[in-house]
């Protein structure tokens, strides 16, 4: 348990705001550092078979301005493409949010450390109205996010293959959820959310990750 809690506490999480060409977003941003070299993390982020490993399974085109799928049902276009340092894609979920362009992207930047190391810095901008964000606050993507990169860490770590449902449905992997989503509270409360609001978006995410056994 002490190493999920050491990853969670490892990332710094803001909730900021952006423009997308769909209109006003509102962002979750994490950063964090890995010990690994930037091209080590950069082959993890773009290698279909690496990524696999971390994200889930991914299919397409995966170069400049190709399209991409998730087995999720995550999908979008990779709109920039700079290694070792930049990568910038659409993301959408589900068919019906083919009708709705640039309302999400997810942007990665990567900074060499001075040893051995990388900062990974990720913003995801959203346009996001009624009920996503009112209900659950930045909790909605950042906790996906700090699982994802929680996976990110064990494969640049050990070469781990993440199994995220078994995760989830583990008492530590709940337990990780559950202070994701307090955490993103948190960053709410520091970007000027309402605290009774707040208070409520975290009990929605808290639910919606780690729903009730019975």
């Amino acid at each position: 348990m002490k190493d999920l809690l050491d990853e969670l506490a490892a990332v710094h999480r803001v909730m900021g705001e952006g423009t997308l060409p769909a209109g006003e977003a509102y962002t979750v941003e994490l950063r964090r550092r890995y010990d690994a070299e930037i091209d080590d993390v950069w082959d993890a982020l773009t290698s279909p078979e690496r990524l696999g490993r971390w994200v889930g399974p991914v299919t397409g085109n995966l170069r400049l301005g190709g399209a991409f799928e998730l087995e999720g049902g995550e999908h979008g276009e990779i709109l920039q493409c700079e290694p070792p340092r930049l990568l910038k894609v659409s993301w959408l979920f589900g068919p019906e949010a083919d009708a709705w362009p640039g309302t999400s992207e997810v942007e990665v930047r990567l900074t060499p450390g001075t040893t051995a190391d990388t900062e990974l810095e990720l913003i995801h901008a959203a346009v996001v109205g009624e009920p996503s964000f009112p209900t659950y606050g930045p909790g909605a993507g950042g906790v996906g996010w700090d699982l994802a990169l929680l996976a990110l860490a064990r494969l640049l770590a050990d070469g781990a293959t993440a199994d995220h449902e078994e995760l989830e449905k583990s008492p530590e992997g709940r337990e990780f959820s559950r202070r994701s989503a307090a955490a993103w509270g948190r960053a709410h409360l520091a970007a000027g959310g309402e605290p009774e609001h707040v208070a409520a978006a975290v009990e929605a995410t808290t639910a919606f990750y780690v729903p009730d056994p019975t």
